[in-house]
């Protein structure tokens, strides 16, 4: 493996399967924990030599909860080091699959998606002597379980790799806290444990996270989400509109009948996004409902004149954004992943990409009540209350500000774990 460095727990992994290991009759390995913490490759790596030593002419599984993820997050760094090594890797990508040889031995290792329950109909019908599950916690149970049941060759072993989500998610219930039952070997991973990061980076990553996600993808811990979801956000992370002209506008907007409606006027500035203004409505409370031409008369106004880039609006508001799209606005799609979404969104505020100007009062305002629902069994989930303002927040951080943002690598805890 060359002059590569690997820490105690990265050697563990690579060698938990070998003669003389006293952990070799395990059927399972779980690497779990914080963003960064060189599980990833380290996994993977010893999945390969393991599956290459101990089988030839087998068919092997690498899922991910999206086949992109596979290539992106396991594959693109893992690749190039097995060829340095020796293996010969022919990628069909049409096919999704990898032809890997090494002296002479030959296997072939298939990639997989596990996206939602669908998924676990990909899989049906292959016989495996291995699979590699990355981010598992992110994959419905029905594809897990659709996963290992394939692997039926004699010898065959499983590898599972994921951050920490809810206490009550089902893998941590049925997988980290039965590690004996199932015959597993479990592996705690802080970020400690990668001797390739730096003390700036970790020390960057400790400042980007914050409440559970900071207990979960900096310390490693399943712990569940509770009180408010933005509980670092106070007045410091207020300013006042900054002096002289703003470029590239945009325009946000939760569009409601029944419920408000919220829109947020974004400028840019030297790599930093403000929200200078805000329309809010709320029928219920105003005992009248507005028309979608009157609230497109509402964001007109809220433009100003300026010469806005796009409306940014949730899909879901289909006959609002056709308005819109007639009077000549272009229309964005906003992404509407909410959880990615939140942590891209607190990412931004605490880097200070993203700020709230003073006089966005209701914006302010759900900052300070919206919560977690610590009644919902398995799954993260905010409550319904409150969030006008922070969904349409949302969509702009998700849709516009982190994707212009990506390639800094302050975003790369959360981006590695979505779909985008």
């Amino acid at each position: 493996m060359g002059a590569m460095m690997f820490s105690p727990k990265q050697k563990q992994v690579l060698t938990w399967w070998r003669p003389g290991s006293p952990f070799r009759g395990r059927q399972a390995i779980i690497c779990d924990g914080a963003v960064r913490s060189g599980k990833t490759l380290c996994t993977g790596l010893s999945f390969f030599c393991w599956a290459m030593r101990s089988f030839h002419n087998r068919n092997f599984a690498l899922c991910g909860r999206t086949i992109q993820s596979v290539r992106r997050n396991a594959l693109s760094e893992l690749l190039p080091m097995l060829e340095r090594m020796g293996f010969s890797c022919q990628q069909k990508r049409s096919q999704n699959l990898i032809h890997v040889r090494l002296g002479q031995r030959r296997n072939t290792f298939y990639l997989f998606g596990g996206k939602d329950e669908s998924s676990a109909a990909l899989i049906q019908g292959i016989t495996l002597a291995g699979a590699l599950l990355d981010e598992v916690a992110l994959m419905p149970r029905s594809f897990v379980e659709q996963t290992m049941a394939r692997c039926s060759v004699t010898g065959s072993k499983l590898w599972f790799s994921c951050n920490p989500e809810s206490p009550a998610h089902w893998f941590y219930r049925e997988w980290v806290c039965k590690t004996e039952e199932k015959n597993a070997l479990r592996l705690q991973f802080t970020m400690e444990d990668n001797p390739g990061l730096s003390r700036e980076v970790k020390e960057r990553y400790a400042a980007t996270f914050s409440g559970p996600f900071y207990r979960r993808f900096i310390l490693g811990e399943w712990v569940a989400a509770e009180g408010l979801v933005y509980d670092f956000f106070d007045s410091s992370f207020l300013q006042e509109p900054p002096e002289g002209e703003l470029e590239r506008w945009h325009i946000s907007v939760d569009y409601g009948t029944a419920n408000p409606t919220s829109m947020g006027l974004w400028g840019w500035r030297d790599g930093v996004w403000y929200r200078v203004k805000e329309f809010y409505y709320d029928g219920r409370a105003e005992r009248r409902q507005k028309t979608d031409e009157e609230y497109a008369d509402d964001l007109a106004r809220l433009a100003g004149g300026r010469d806005i880039q796009a409306v940014v609006a949730d899909p879901s508001a289909a006959s609002f954004c056709e308005t819109l799209r007639r009077r000549g606005w272009r229309v964005r799609k906003a992404d509407n992943q909410v959880l990615s979404g939140i942590r891209l969104t607190a990412q931004l505020l605490k880097n200070g990409r993203l700020v709230i100007c003073q006089g966005c009062e209701d914006a302010i305002r759900e900052f300070a009540l919206y919560r977690w629902d610590e009644k919902s069994q398995g799954q993260d989930q905010a409550l319904k209350e409150h969030d006008h303002a922070m969904d349409e927040i949302r969509y702009f951080a998700a849709t516009v500000a982190a994707r212009e943002g990506r390639g800094s690598g302050f975003f790369a805890g959360a981006v590695e774990r979505s779909s985008f």
